[in-house]
């Protein structure tokens, strides 16, 4: 019935070598080690200050060296998200948990560090292109 409306694919289907294109997916394992030692080399010896540009400083160049990482673990098809909260440690005590909805492929990798002045959280998130 579509053939008779004039709707056809511009491809037919004996010129494609797959009905599913192959799309990328991204090796959490990776991210999830340098995540880990990154936090660890950078906020080890961290003590919070009310000094703002100093935590503003931590959390941008964290950020920056886990997306630079994600590029270099996949530097196509993938779209890339970090978020990075540092704030202080007042013994409070705490948890972080991530619930989300995915399709096959996606990934979000979430490291938690702490010492005894500082917290941080640092998510990352590969979400694959429509392309």
């Amino acid at each position: 019935m579509s053939a008779s409306l004039g709707f056809r694919s511009p491809i037919s289907r004996s010129e494609t070598t797959s009905p599913h294109p192959v799309r990328p997916v991204f090796d959490t394992e990776l991210l999830r080690t340098y995540m880990k030692k990154l936090l660890q080399t950078t906020l080890q010896h961290a003590v919070w200050s009310s000094d703002r540009d100093q935590v503003k400083s931590w959390m941008k160049d964290i950020k920056e060296r886990v997306k630079d990482r994600m590029i270099e673990i996949q530097p196509t098809g993938i779209k890339y998200i970090v978020l990075v909260q540092i704030s202080e440690n007042l013994n409070q005590g705490g948890r972080a948990d991530m619930i989300s909805h995915w399709e096959d492929g996606d990934a979000c990798i979430h490291e938690l560090f702490y010492n005894e002045s500082v917290i941080c959280t640092c998510i990352a998130l590969a979400v694959r292109s429509s392309s």
